[in-house]
């Protein structure tokens, strides 16, 4: 009994991520940057430049909380600009049942 449970609940899982998994991509992988956001990326990447070249130990903590912040902000408008890494429902759910099993 015990065996059937653990067969329907393995088949159920397949059934729900194979879907997932052939679905058609629709944005391709790898699409090139346009040329305003290749000058965006370059314009983020003098400005941490700058902020790395910058004394620190001559700003006072609101001046160093707010290179932070902009460096915070910078890096999430390079991941968005760039693009980033997805995972599928499926992946997660195979992640998910790995890590129970382990633990």
């Amino acid at each position: 009994m015990k065996q059937k449970i653990y067969m329907l609940a393995i088949a159920l899982v397949l059934v729900l991520t194979s879907p997932v998994t052939m679905a058609k991509n629709t944005k391709p992988a790898n699409q090139p940057l346009t040329t305003e956001q290749q000058i965006r990326l370059e314009e983020i990447t003098r400005r941490v430049e700058e902020i790395k070249s910058i004394d620190r130990s001559s700003l006072n903590r609101e001046q160093r909380k707010d290179l932070r912040n902009e460096l915070v902000s910078m890096k999430k408008e390079a991941k968005a600009l760039s693009g980033g890494v997805y995972l599928s429902v499926g992946a997660i759910i195979i992640i998910i049942l790995l890590l129970i099993l382990i633990l």
